[in-house]
């Protein structure tokens, strides 16, 4: 959603998206510029007191000229930013919005007199402007700055030496190297005879890849073990990353962006609110005798200041306002007030699985020995384990165990089955179902059942057991789908580029709707907008990795896990979850639901009033304090409503 501002000093736009760029100013410079914001709506409420306590005391040198060069004085600094943009409108066609109302009516005001309504109005109108923008920034500066997620270069061999050069100049057929902890910056096929990369930005994978010499590497990815060769096969503009970026950058441009109420009631109201005006002052030529013009304009010209749409103006920016401070002080970060809106629609929630409901993180889950004592079987094992770099072998090196640690002798690595060596002069083998087949040792059949990263070991050519090596779900993760349910969405779907077994086995965990796996970003993004077809329904995904960010982009509100997300889908998401508790989610709808349901309680009461107040103005019943109670009484109250979402508890 777009809501137009206006411009007071620094004041930012609200655009519904952070705005945020990868380079920041300093702190002090960012202080500045909030000041900066601020001094015309200063300068205005310190000369209209001045001008309102000069009346009071009814000081004889403040009259005529002088009093009304004052107030103008007073009106111009949030005056003219109001003036300026209801011109320009008007220029691109739009005649009817809040600011050519906002205007009309303060200088109507200033028409018959009554100076210090005409800025006191349009002082309200900039203070609550400057409410929404203040909320918007506060979320703004609590989110991270996009980063480019592209390697910045690649080391190619050219002229009997590795030379850095921009990815985008490498050819197809290049060979080029990755260091130890480099993002791979382009597509290739492996030259060197082993790796093991990170693939999470491009599948979503929970475990590292180990790959053999001639299998297909993707840019993106992070090498973890030892400089390797790659032999490039696509050019930048092609590679797996630079199309996860296109995706993102066209999936933003589709997501649809609605305006703010304020804008379509200043639409509909404006027009109403001036043609009713002009009636006032016309009609009644052709209805009574006495017919005097003056009067007449007099009473449409209080129509008008009774007309303003201060409390609206104030109080809908100030509910959301404290909708957005509600839920940054929930560790929840809405990048705009319109998301507030958005997420109460929401009927269908989808989320990923490694980083959003569950931790990331290998853990052993089950541990089973036969021939043996646990404690026995596990040092065996690790003595193994210790000699591998492989991420697996680190999560299993976290065990611990009292006894005395065995150490290993001649062991060898067999690619992509396991380890082999002597511990306590035995052989042991260490690794998965085929390093136990090639040595012709049977596994115990339970095995076969097993979803998770299984590590089998084999003491003296016989089964001795095995370890199950899993991503552990969230504490939270039960609770999310309870609140998630219990606030009314039944339709919780899980997308993972993980392995279908896992998070398959994952979805009846958390008794899922649906639960699919092994899918690329492309896969997800078809998935969401095949949903998002069905009539009626508002999707909202939760994601944290690079590969997410395509589908946080064209969903309805896309959240992202705030602490270990990648920079790419903390920038794309509407919402970020600042503790990656997957719970939150429940608690991000239900403070958008509260929101929304105090806005609308102080549309309803502002209009209440002033339509009762308007036709008092138009039989001349009403006087200016009526108009004042219509205005500064009702946003008075609006505003002790806004606040009330500063106090709420939400559980």
């Amino acid at each position: 959603m777009k809501k137009q501002n206006i411009k007071l000093s620094n004041l930012n736009n609200d655009d519904g998206c952070c705005g945020c760029s990868s380079t920041h100013t300093a702190p002090n410079s960012e202080n500045k510029s909030r000041i900066k914001a601020y001094i015309p709506a200063i300068i205005s409420f310190v000369m209209l007191v001045t001008g309102i306590a000069l009346d009071y005391f009814e000081v004889s040198f403040f009259q005529d000229w002088l009093r009304l060069a004052w107030y103008s004085i007073a009106y111009i600094p949030v005056g003219f930013p109001v003036i300026k943009e209801g011109w320009n409108a008007i220029k691109r066609g739009d005649f009817f919005t809040e600011f050519f109302l906002m205007t009309i009516a303060t200088v109507g005001a200033f028409a018959i007199g009554h100076y210090e309504e005409g800025v006191a109005v349009m002082l309200f109108y900039a203070v609550g402007e400057l409410f929404q923008n203040s909320a918007v920034q506060k979320a703004r500066g609590n989110i991270k700055a996009l980063l480019d997620v592209r390697p910045n270069e690649a080391l190619v061999y050219r002229g009997k030496k590795y030379s850095s050069v921009a990815p985008e100049e490498v050819t197809i057929g290049e060979k080029i190297q990755v260091r130890v902890g480099e993002k791979i910056p382009l597509d290739g096929i492996l030259l060197s005879n082993k790796a093991s990369v990170n693939t999470a930005a491009i599948t979503g994978e929970s475990k590292p890849s180990s790959l053999q010499q001639g299998d297909e590497v993707y840019a993106g990815s992070i090498n973890l073990d030892g400089v390797i060769e790659i032999e490039t096969t696509k050019a930048f503009n092609d590679s797996s990353i630079a199309k996860i970026l296109h995706l993102v950058q066209n999936a933003t441009s589709r997501k649809s962006k609605t305006e703010l109420f304020i804008r379509k009631f200043a639409r509909v109201y404006t027009p109403i609110v001036v043609f009713l005006a002009i009636s006032v002052t016309l009609l009644p030529y052709f209805l009574v005798d006495d017919y005097v013009f003056q009067d007449w304009l007099y009473r449409a010209l209080i129509f008008l200041v009774i007309s303003c749409p201060c409390a609206l103006v104030v109080s809908i920016p100030l509910g959301y306002f404290g909708g957005l401070g509600a839920a940054s002080r929930n560790g929840i970060l809405f990048k705009g007030a319109s998301f507030l809106d958005a997420i109460t629609k929401i009927n269908t929630v989808v989320m990923d699985k490694t980083g959003t409901v569950t931790k990331g993180v290998f853990q052993i889950k089950e541990i089973k020995s036969y021939n043996s004592s646990e404690s026995e079987m596990m040092q065996y094992l690790l003595a193994m384990e210790a000699q591998s770099t492989h991420p697996i072998a680190k999560a299993l090196l976290e065990y611990k165990t009292e006894s005395k640690k065995f150490e290993a002798t001649d062991v060898k690595e067999i690619a992509g089955k396991g380890l082999k060596g002597i511990v306590n002069n035995k052989m042991v083998l260490v690794g998965n179902k085929a390093l136990m087949t090639t040595n012709t040792i049977d596994a115990a059949v339970e095995t076969e059942t097993i979803v998770e990263t299984i590590v089998m070991i084999a003491i003296d050519g016989k089964f001795s057991g095995y370890v199950t090596i899993s991503d552990e779900l969230k504490e939270d993760a039960h609770q999310a789908i309870k609140q998630i349910r219990d606030i009314g969405i039944s339709n919780i779907i899980m997308l993972s580029g993980d392995k279908p077994s896992i998070t398959e086995k994952i979805g009846r965990e958390l008794k899922l709707q649906k639960a699919i796996g092994g899918l690329l970003p492309e896969d997800k993004l078809n998935e969401v907008e095949a949903l998002k077809r069905i009539p009626g329904t508002k999707v909202a995904f939760i994601g944290d990795g690079i590969n997410d960010a395509p589908v946080i982009a064209v969903s309805d509100v896309g959240i992202a896990m705030g602490g270990l997300g990648s920079d790419v889908a903390i920038e794309t998401a509407d919402v970020i979850i600042q503790t990656d508790q997957p719970s939150k989610i429940a608690r991000a709808i239900k403070i958008g639901r509260s929101t929304r349901k105090i806005v609308w309680q102080n549309i309803a009461l502002a209009f209440g009033v002033k339509l009762i107040v308007l036709i008092l103005g138009a039989g001349g019943i009403a006087t200016m304090w009526e108009a004042v109670f219509a205005d500064v009484g009702v946003t008075f109250l609006a505003i002790l409503n806004a606040i009330r979402l500063q106090r709420m508890q939400w559980s």
